[in-house]
This record gives structure tokens, C-alpha cells and sequence, in this order.
């Protein structure tokens, strides 16, 4: 397929409008979308491109090639997906509005010594679904370590990887004026913002970035974006947002000689400190009410609870915020070294991993780490005299990825506002219902005719089990919206012949649980 030549790391993209509409034109003419490509190769070869193994994808490419030609889309998906070069005609044949000599303008492509051009940049089509529709979108990033057949430079920019899609499917869809995205890289988290979103503000130290977000911005036809240079909160000093998200450069990485900082991850500074400087900092750009979501790490030092410390920066906010905290897994510290060493390109078993693995658990031994959490963070400018606090672990449970998840957290808030705001007088003469996608199950010892053991398992959302008795399934169950709280618990206490007062004092604070969970919803 020619030869492997790269332009140098680091050269810029021009974000020249005129050729960028002349690009999307090609792509969009070659038909170049995520199911038409990845029906080039079959979805063998595309979970082989998942482990970072292309051969499988190059010869179904090179057999496709023999039997029909070179057709353009082949050709688009070999130079920006699989990262090989092509020949010359065959890219002119693929970019015949923007020419070789545009895409060589827009830093899309070089030309090897041998004649061939091989890619400059990662770009490829990405698809989307999420509470407000589904769609597509082309991105452009750096070449990663399989098409450059070595370590990521340390000013690398990153593409769309699994902690981009996690935060951009927990983003609220309500619609807001203002936006920011704290640390755009490649910009698709201020792509998606700008589908909510009046007006959307992207940030990054990285100019590199900002240039190829920008491209990605005007390739896509979005317009509604301002791109600003500086790090983390300077660029909008003194600036209040409706949303804020950000996947910040939370990796935890050894401040030490030798050893990578790659923009991308890495915020220069110690441990988890940078995470910690996002939860103390972001509330003074909020508007009242505004909502910020990011990612992020947080460590577990010497026997003490990891979400702990993160209450603890939660409470010291300059401003009063609501928090909700996720953590969906800890890691070990060698794990944690051995991921994020190998997301560098280091590969596993060499000398330079064993040199950096050893000075990742030196880092971690002086601060005593002994495990590292991930998770989501939600905080919510508030009102100080009810503060919402929700530090969860939900490790290993599946939840929803594919959009509905952000939904489903803006239920959740919803409903606890609602549920907050009613006392127990109040909550007693309201209608609620139970959510359309939790199941009740229940088990029997062989020959009982009573459960031993009954769940409400939530098939969406965080896909929550939550164990309940024989007086919360028969207020469930009954939450059909036609009776109040209040008749549904005195039917069930003249039932089972219980003191209708004292169960309202068992179940109420259960069913305001259930109401925060988004398995019980306000019927209207």
C-alpha cells in the first residue's frame, strides 16, 4: 500500500475555511460514514482494530482492492482510520475537490519519498445517539502509536476514546445558553455542547489542539463555538456558565525526570491535585443552578476512603454546590501504572516499561497510595439550605453508554428537587409512578409460597438493584399514578395489619430513595 512516511509530529493543521468545506464535501461524496466503513472489513477485523491489531483490517482492504479497485471511501478509511499510506492517484481520486495539494495544506497528508502520501492526521467518522437524537460527525486528532509505529509525543491529541464517549453520554440535555468545555483536545466535547447549547466556549493550553478543534468544528457545519487559548479556568476569568463539562487532565503521573507529560492527561501537577483544583475552582464559573460534569481520578491514601477526600474538597467550594459523585472502579497501583504507560505506546515487557512502572509505584509509594478511583462528578450551583450529597460506588454495573444516560441523571435530579421540596404531609397526598424500565424479581425456597429475597433491578439509567420487602413491592406495585402515597400505605397497613402511622415512617424515606434513584417518578 506504499510507503509508511509521516509529516513530524507537531505540525499544525491550518484551519483554512475554503479547503475545510472542499474536505467535507469529498467526505461527505465518498460516502464516508461508521457503518459504511466498517463494512469494508467486517466486524471481525474491526474488533481486531480494537486490540490494536490492523492486519486483519489492511488485507480485507487489499482483497476488496483486487476485486472492485481502489474506491474512495477504501481509500479515505486505509489513510485516516488504519493510518497507511496510499497511492497518489488513488488519494487524488478520493479528494477530487480538495486536490493532494489542499489536503497537504491542511495538513491532512504528506508525501513520501517514494511517491505515495501517508497520513498526517487520524480523521474519521463517528456516530452519536443521544436524549435529543442521533447523528454523525467527522474527527480529526493525532496519529496514535499503531500508525506511527512508536511513543505518543507529549503534545499529542487525543481522539475520541472510551472517556470521551463515557462523558459525552452523561452530559443533562436540557437546552442552555451558555457552555464551556474545560480542556477541548480535539473538541468533541464542545461539539456535543453545541447541540444544547446557545453558545459554547472551548479552552486548552494546547494550540495544537485548538487549531484541530476548530477544523472539526467547521467541517461539521457548527459555528456557535469561540475557541480560547490558556490553561484550565484562565482563559474565562470572571466568566459564569450554564454548563460546564470537561474531561480535564486528570491522569495521575510521577513528577519525574524521564518520565512522559502528555498534555492530553497530565495537568502538571502532583497526585491528584489537579482534580481536586477543578472541584474547588469551578463553582465560582457557574451561573445559579448551572451544572458542571467531568471525569475524573481521585487517590486512596494509606486507609483513607477515596471518596472521602473527595467529600472533603466538595465541602471546602467557595460557592455552595450540590454534589454527586460516581465511582465506577478503583485500580490497584500497578494497574494503574502498567494502563496509562501503555496508553503512552510503552508496551508491556520492555525495558522502558519496567523503567516507568518503576517510577509511577515510587510516586505512589511516597504519598502511600494504595488504590486509585475513577469515576463521574456532577455539581450543581445551589441553594446552601439544601444541599444535595451523593458520594456512590456503583463498580461493575453496566448502565446505559449510548446516550440515555444523561437523561436519565436529569430524571434523577428532577425528581429529588420535587421529593426535597415536599414534607412528609405534602409527599403523602402526591401520585407517583413507577419507572417503564424496572422489573421486580423475586426468589422462593423450593415448596415456600412467600419470597425470600425480592429486587427492583432498573434496566437503564445506572441499572441499580435495589432489595426491598413485602410492604415497599405493594407501594410499588400500586404506583400506577391513580392513588396518593398517602391511600397506597393505608391500603397496605389494613392489609397486612400494621399501624398505618409507623409504616408511613418505615416507607417514606425509602420511596424518596427510590424517587432520587429515578425508579419512582413524580406522575406528573
Amino acid at each position: 500500500m506504499g510507503g509508511s512516511a509521516h509529516p513530524a509530529a507537531g505540525t499544525l493543521v491550518g484551519v483554512d475555511q475554503r479547503l475545510i468545506d472542499l474536505l467535507r464535501s469529498d467526505l461527505d461524496a465518498a460516502g464516508y460514514t461508521v457503518e459504511r466503513v466498517r463494512g469494508l472489513w467486517g466486524e471481525t477485523a474491526e474488533a481486531a482494530l480494537h486490540r490494536s491489531n490492523r492486519v486483519v483490517a489492511i488485507r480485507s482492504l487489499d482483497e476488496r482492492r483486487r476485486t472492485v479497485g481502489a474506491e474512495p471511501i477504501a481509500t479515505l478509511a486505509t489513510l485516516f482510520v488504519l493510518g497507511v499510506a496510499v497511492a497518489a492517484d488513488d488519494a487524488t481520486r478520493a479528494l477530487p475537490s480538495l486536490g493532494l495539494d489542499g489536503a497537504v495544506a491542511l495538513g491532512l497528508v504528506g508525501l513520501s519519498d517514494d511517491g505515495s502520501v501517508a497520513p498526517a492526521i487520524d480523521l474519521r467518522p463517528y456516530a452519536w445517539v443521544d436524549a435529543n437524537g442521533s447523528g454523525a460527525w467527522w474527527i480529526a486528532s493525532d496519529l496514535g502509536e499503531l500508525a506511527l509505529g512508536h511513543e505518543l509525543g507529549e503534545e499529542h491529541v487525543l481522539g475520541v476514546g472510551g472517556a470521551s464517549m463515557t462523558l459525552s453520554g452523561i452530559i443533562l440535555p436540557e437546552r442552555v445558553g451558555t457552555a464551556l468545555d474545560l480542556g477541548t483536545g480535539c473538541g468533541i466535547q464542545a461539539l456535543h455542547l453545541s447541540r444544547i447549547a446557545d453558545h459554547v466556549v472551548a479552552t486548552d493550553i494546547s494550540e495544537r489542539a485548538l487549531e484541530l478543534a476548530a477544523l472539526n468544528a467547521r467541517l461539521n457545519g457548527i459555528d456557535s463555538i469561540e475557541f480560547r487559548h490558556g490553561s484550565m479556568f484562565e482563559p474565562v476569568a470572571g466568566e459564569r456558565f450554564d454548563r460546564i463539562v470537561s474531561n480535564p487532565p486528570f491522569v495521575i503521573t510521577p513528577r519525574a525526570e524521564g518520565v512522559p507529560s502528555y498534555e492530553y492527561r497530565d495537568g502538571g501537577l502532583v497526585g491528584d491535585a489537579l482534580v481536586e483544583s477543578v472541584f474547588l475552582e469551578v463553582a465560582r464559573h457557574l451561573t445559579p443552578g448551572g451544572v458542571a460534569q467531568f471525569l475524573g481520578n481521585w487517590e486512596y491514601r494509606d486507609g483513607a476512603d477515596g471518596l472521602e477526600r473527595v467529600a472533603g474538597w466538595v465541602e471546602r467550594s467557595p460557592e455552595p454546590v450540590d454534589a454527586w459523585v460516581i465511582e465506577r472502579e478503583v485500580q490497584d497501583p500497578a494497574e494503574y501504572a502498567e494502563t496509562w504507560i501503555r496508553d503512552g505506546g510503552t508496551r508491556l515487557g520492555t525495558p522502558e516499561f519496567e523503567r516507568l512502572a518503576g517510577a509511577w509505584l515510587d510516586d505512589f509509594a511516597a504519598r502511600a497510595v494504595t488504590g486509585v478511583g475513577f469515576g463521574y462528578v456532577l455539581l450543581r450551583r445551589s441553594d446552601p439550605s439544601t444541599p444535595l450529597r451523593r458520594f456512590e460506588r456503583l463498580h461493575g454495573q453496566a448502565g446505559s453508554n449510548s446516550g440515555g444516560l444523561g437523561a436519565h441523571l436529569a430524571v434523577c435530579l428532577l425528581a429529588h428537587d420535587w421529593q426535597v421540596a415536599l414534607d412528609d404531609e405534602r409527599l403523602l397526598r402526591e401520585r407517583v409512578i413507577l419507572a417503564g424500565d424496572v422489573t421486580e424479581e423475586r426468589h422462593y425456597w423450593p415448596g415456600d409460597e412467600d419470597p425470600t429475597a425480592m429486587t427492583l433491578r432498573q434496566g437503564g439509567g445506572l441499572a441499580r438493584s435495589v432489595g426491598i420487602d413485602t410492604g415497599l413491592a405493594g407501594l410499588v406495585g400500586a404506583c400506577d399514578g391513580e392513588l396518593t402515597l398517602g391511600a397506597i400505605i393505608d391500603a397496605i397497613a389494613q392489609l397486612v395489619e400494621v399501624d398505618a402511622a409507623e409504616l408511613r415512617v418505615e416507607l417514606l424515606p425509602r420511596v424518596r430513595a427510590l424517587l432520587d434513584d429515578g425508579i419512582l417518578l413524580p406522575s406528573s
